[in-house]
Protein backbone atom coordinates (compact mmCIF):
# COMPACT_ATOMS: atom_id res chain seq x y z
CA UNK A 1 0.00 0.00 0.00
CA UNK A 2 1.35 3.41 -0.97
CA UNK A 3 0.36 6.23 1.36
CA UNK A 4 0.93 9.93 0.79
CA UNK A 5 2.32 11.30 4.05
CA UNK A 6 1.62 14.98 4.70
CA UNK A 7 3.29 16.87 7.56
CA UNK A 8 1.73 20.32 8.08
CA UNK A 9 3.85 22.72 10.11
CA UNK A 10 3.89 26.39 10.95
CA UNK A 11 6.52 27.16 8.30
CA UNK A 12 6.47 24.20 5.88
CA UNK A 13 4.35 21.38 4.52
CA UNK A 14 6.36 18.22 3.83
CA UNK A 15 4.95 15.50 1.60
CA UNK A 16 6.15 12.17 0.27
CA UNK A 17 4.97 8.73 -0.75
CA UNK A 18 5.62 5.93 1.75
CA UNK A 19 5.36 2.22 0.95
CA UNK A 20 4.71 -0.71 3.28
CA UNK A 21 8.43 -0.95 4.09
CA UNK A 22 8.46 2.70 5.22
CA UNK A 23 10.54 3.67 2.19
CA UNK A 24 10.06 7.31 1.25
CA UNK A 25 10.00 8.69 -2.29
CA UNK A 26 9.10 11.98 -3.93
CA UNK A 27 9.81 14.02 -0.80
CA UNK A 28 9.11 17.71 -1.24
CA UNK A 29 8.59 20.80 0.91
CA UNK A 30 6.08 23.61 0.37
CA UNK A 31 5.92 26.82 2.44
CA UNK A 32 2.87 27.05 4.71
CA UNK A 33 2.56 30.86 4.53
CA UNK A 34 0.91 30.76 7.95
CA UNK A 35 1.37 34.50 8.49
CA UNK A 36 -1.02 35.12 5.59
CA UNK A 37 -3.89 33.50 7.45
CA UNK A 38 -6.03 30.40 7.44
CA UNK A 39 -7.35 30.43 3.88
CA UNK A 40 -3.92 30.95 2.34
CA UNK A 41 -2.24 28.31 4.48
CA UNK A 42 -5.01 25.77 3.80
CA UNK A 43 -4.61 26.50 0.10
CA UNK A 44 -0.92 25.67 0.45
CA UNK A 45 -1.89 22.30 1.93
CA UNK A 46 -4.07 21.57 -1.11
CA UNK A 47 -1.25 22.56 -3.47
CA UNK A 48 1.25 20.37 -1.63
CA UNK A 49 -1.03 17.34 -1.76
CA UNK A 50 -1.99 17.85 -5.39
CA UNK A 51 1.66 18.14 -6.41
CA UNK A 52 2.47 14.80 -4.75
CA UNK A 53 -0.54 12.70 -5.73
CA UNK A 54 -0.04 9.96 -8.30
CA UNK A 55 -2.28 7.02 -9.31
CA UNK A 56 -0.25 4.76 -6.97
CA UNK A 57 -1.43 6.62 -3.86
CA UNK A 58 -4.18 4.69 -2.08
CA UNK A 59 -4.59 6.81 1.06
CA UNK A 60 -3.44 10.03 2.72
CA UNK A 61 -1.85 10.15 6.17
CA UNK A 62 -1.79 13.65 7.67
CA UNK A 63 -0.13 15.15 10.68
CA UNK A 64 -0.37 18.69 12.02
CA UNK A 65 0.51 20.62 15.17
CA UNK A 66 -1.58 19.98 18.26
CA UNK A 67 -3.74 20.28 20.07
CA UNK A 68 -5.84 18.26 17.68
CA UNK A 69 -8.23 15.36 17.98
CA UNK A 70 -7.22 12.46 15.77
CA UNK A 71 -10.55 10.72 16.44
CA UNK A 72 -12.72 13.57 15.14
CA UNK A 73 -10.10 14.83 12.69
CA UNK A 74 -10.27 18.40 13.99
CA UNK A 75 -7.24 20.68 14.36
CA UNK A 76 -8.14 22.71 17.45
CA UNK A 77 -5.83 25.59 18.41
CA UNK A 78 -2.14 25.12 17.55
CA UNK A 79 -0.05 28.01 18.92
CA UNK A 80 2.07 28.33 15.75
CA UNK A 81 -0.62 27.91 13.07
CA UNK A 82 -3.64 30.25 12.57
CA UNK A 83 -6.18 27.41 12.54
CA UNK A 84 -9.06 27.08 15.01
CA UNK A 85 -11.39 24.07 15.06
CA UNK A 86 -10.64 23.10 11.47
CA UNK A 87 -12.25 19.77 10.37
CA UNK A 88 -9.18 18.92 8.34
CA UNK A 89 -9.81 15.20 7.98
CA UNK A 90 -13.30 15.71 6.56
CA UNK A 91 -12.06 18.39 4.18
CA UNK A 92 -9.28 16.13 2.86
CA UNK A 93 -11.58 13.14 2.38
CA UNK A 94 -14.13 15.26 0.54
CA UNK A 95 -11.58 16.98 -1.69
CA UNK A 96 -9.50 13.97 -2.70
CA UNK A 97 -11.88 11.04 -2.31
CA UNK A 98 -9.31 8.82 -0.59
CA UNK A 99 -9.15 7.16 2.83
CA UNK A 100 -7.30 9.46 5.22
CA UNK A 101 -6.24 9.75 8.84
CA UNK A 102 -4.98 12.64 10.97
CA UNK A 103 -2.38 12.52 13.73
CA UNK A 104 -0.53 15.08 15.84
CA UNK A 105 2.82 15.85 14.22
CA UNK A 106 5.01 14.72 17.10
CA UNK A 107 2.93 11.62 17.69
CA UNK A 108 3.61 10.74 14.07
CA UNK A 109 7.32 11.50 14.35
CA UNK A 110 7.54 9.53 17.59
CA UNK A 111 5.84 6.56 15.93
CA UNK A 112 8.31 6.73 13.04
CA UNK A 113 11.22 6.68 15.49
CA UNK A 114 9.67 3.85 17.52
CA UNK A 115 8.95 1.64 14.53
CA UNK A 116 11.85 2.41 12.19
CA UNK A 117 14.30 4.75 13.89
CA UNK A 118 16.24 5.42 17.08
CA UNK A 119 13.53 3.93 19.31
CA UNK A 120 13.24 0.67 17.42
CA UNK A 121 13.18 -2.32 19.77
CA UNK A 122 11.55 -0.37 22.60
CA UNK A 123 7.83 -0.73 23.34
CA UNK A 124 7.75 2.53 25.33
CA UNK A 125 9.26 5.64 23.75
CA UNK A 126 9.17 9.28 24.78
CA UNK A 127 9.87 11.50 21.77
CA UNK A 128 10.63 15.22 21.95
CA UNK A 129 11.20 17.54 19.01
CA UNK A 130 13.07 20.55 20.35
CA UNK A 131 13.12 23.35 17.83
CA UNK A 132 11.24 26.63 17.57
CA UNK A 133 8.86 25.01 20.04
CA UNK A 134 8.84 21.69 21.87
CA UNK A 135 6.55 18.96 20.64
CA UNK A 136 6.20 15.50 22.15
CA UNK A 137 4.95 12.07 21.27
CA UNK A 138 4.31 9.21 23.67
CA UNK A 139 4.45 5.63 22.46
CA UNK A 140 3.24 3.06 25.01
CA UNK A 141 3.22 -0.66 24.28
CA UNK A 142 4.06 0.16 20.67
CA UNK A 143 1.06 2.45 20.14
CA UNK A 144 0.51 6.18 20.25
CA UNK A 145 -0.92 7.32 23.57
CA UNK A 146 -3.68 9.85 22.83
CA UNK A 147 -5.48 10.12 26.16
CA UNK A 148 -9.15 10.21 27.02
CA UNK A 149 -10.06 12.99 24.58
CA UNK A 150 -7.45 12.31 21.91
CA UNK A 151 -5.27 15.31 22.77
CA UNK A 152 -2.57 13.87 25.08
CA UNK A 153 1.14 14.36 24.64
CA UNK A 154 1.47 18.16 24.86
CA UNK A 155 4.61 17.86 26.97
CA UNK A 156 6.04 21.14 25.68
CA UNK A 157 3.31 22.93 27.60
CA UNK A 158 4.26 21.55 30.98
CA UNK A 159 5.11 24.48 33.27
CA UNK A 160 8.46 24.17 35.04
CA UNK A 161 8.43 27.69 36.53
CA UNK A 162 5.00 29.14 37.21
CA UNK A 163 6.60 32.38 38.45
CA UNK A 164 8.37 32.99 35.15
CA UNK A 165 7.75 36.26 33.36
CA UNK A 166 8.04 34.39 30.06
CA UNK A 167 4.70 33.51 28.53
CA UNK A 168 4.40 30.62 26.12
CA UNK A 169 2.49 30.87 22.84
CA UNK A 170 -0.23 28.82 24.54
CA UNK A 171 -0.71 31.63 27.07
CA UNK A 172 0.69 29.89 30.16
CA UNK A 173 3.68 31.09 32.15
CA UNK A 174 6.92 29.14 32.33
CA UNK A 175 6.21 26.29 29.90
CA UNK A 176 9.32 24.32 28.94
CA UNK A 177 8.61 25.43 25.37
CA UNK A 178 9.11 29.04 26.44
CA UNK A 179 12.12 28.33 28.66
CA UNK A 180 14.00 25.59 26.83
CA UNK A 181 13.16 25.61 23.13
CA UNK A 182 15.32 26.68 20.20
CA UNK A 183 14.43 30.33 20.72
CA UNK A 184 16.05 30.23 24.16
CA UNK A 185 19.18 28.44 22.81
CA UNK A 186 19.86 30.93 20.03
CA UNK A 187 23.13 32.73 20.78
CA UNK A 188 23.33 31.41 24.32
CA UNK A 189 26.63 31.93 26.14
CA UNK A 190 28.16 28.93 27.92
CA UNK A 191 26.77 29.94 31.32
CA UNK A 192 23.31 30.44 29.81
CA UNK A 193 23.66 27.16 27.92
CA UNK A 194 24.22 25.30 31.17
CA UNK A 195 21.06 26.85 32.60
CA UNK A 196 19.08 25.81 29.53
CA UNK A 197 20.35 22.25 29.83
CA UNK A 198 19.28 22.16 33.48
CA UNK A 199 15.80 23.32 32.48
CA UNK A 200 15.51 20.62 29.85
CA UNK A 201 17.06 18.07 32.19
CA UNK A 202 14.58 18.85 34.95
CA UNK A 203 11.72 18.51 32.50
CA UNK A 204 13.03 15.23 31.03
CA UNK A 205 13.61 13.88 34.53
CA UNK A 206 9.95 14.55 35.24
CA UNK A 207 8.97 12.72 32.05
CA UNK A 208 11.08 9.75 33.18
CA UNK A 209 9.30 9.74 36.52
CA UNK A 210 5.91 9.93 34.86
CA UNK A 211 6.34 7.51 31.96
CA UNK A 212 9.33 5.24 32.67
CA UNK A 213 10.14 5.04 28.94
CA UNK A 214 12.54 2.50 27.51
CA UNK A 215 14.25 5.31 25.61
CA UNK A 216 14.07 9.08 25.16
CA UNK A 217 14.47 10.14 21.53
CA UNK A 218 15.19 13.80 20.75
CA UNK A 219 14.81 15.41 17.35
CA UNK A 220 14.35 18.94 16.08
CA UNK A 221 16.81 21.71 15.36
CA UNK A 222 18.31 21.85 18.86
CA UNK A 223 19.31 18.17 18.55
CA UNK A 224 21.88 19.28 15.96
CA UNK A 225 23.98 20.55 18.88
CA UNK A 226 25.00 16.92 19.22
CA UNK A 227 27.05 15.61 22.09
CA UNK A 228 27.45 19.08 23.59
CA UNK A 229 23.76 18.81 24.44
CA UNK A 230 23.24 15.07 24.78
CA UNK A 231 26.20 14.43 27.08
CA UNK A 232 25.00 17.04 29.55
CA UNK A 233 21.37 15.94 29.38
CA UNK A 234 22.35 12.35 30.17
CA UNK A 235 24.20 13.60 33.23
CA UNK A 236 21.55 16.06 34.44
CA UNK A 237 18.13 14.51 33.72
CA UNK A 238 18.38 11.54 36.14
CA UNK A 239 19.11 13.95 39.01
CA UNK A 240 15.58 15.31 38.55
CA UNK A 241 13.80 11.97 38.46
CA UNK A 242 12.48 9.72 41.21
CA UNK A 243 12.67 6.81 38.77
CA UNK A 244 15.38 4.50 40.19
CA UNK A 245 16.17 3.35 36.65
CA UNK A 246 16.55 6.85 35.22
CA UNK A 247 20.29 6.51 34.56
CA UNK A 248 19.58 3.36 32.55
CA UNK A 249 17.17 5.16 30.19
CA UNK A 250 19.06 6.15 27.03
CA UNK A 251 18.69 9.69 25.70
CA UNK A 252 19.43 9.46 21.99
CA UNK A 253 19.36 11.48 18.79
CA UNK A 254 16.47 10.75 16.46
CA UNK A 255 17.23 8.94 13.20
CA UNK A 256 14.91 11.03 11.08
CA UNK A 257 14.98 14.75 10.30
CA UNK A 258 12.34 16.66 8.32
CA UNK A 259 10.94 13.40 6.94
CA UNK A 260 9.90 12.00 10.35
CA UNK A 261 6.36 13.37 10.27
CA UNK A 262 5.74 12.17 6.72
CA UNK A 263 6.81 8.61 7.51
CA UNK A 264 4.96 8.60 10.83
CA UNK A 265 1.73 9.99 9.38
CA UNK A 266 1.73 7.17 6.85
CA UNK A 267 2.54 4.60 9.54
CA UNK A 268 -0.27 5.88 11.78
CA UNK A 269 -2.74 5.28 8.96
CA UNK A 270 -1.56 1.79 8.05
CA UNK A 271 -0.89 0.70 11.65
Amino acid sequence: MTVLGVDIGGTKIATGQVNERAELSGFRVTPTLAAEGFEVSLGQVWRAIEASLTPEVEAIGLCAPGPLNSQTGVVMNPPNLPWRDVPLLRLVRERFGLPAALEKDCNAAGLAEALYGAGRGHANVFYAAIGTGIGCGIILDGKIYRGGHGVAGEGGHVTIDYRSALRCGCGAAGCIEALGSGRAFEGAEEEDFDELVVRLGAWLGGMMSLLDPGVVVIGGGVARLGERLFGRLRAVAPDWSVNPYAREIPIVLGKFAVEAGVIGAAAALTG
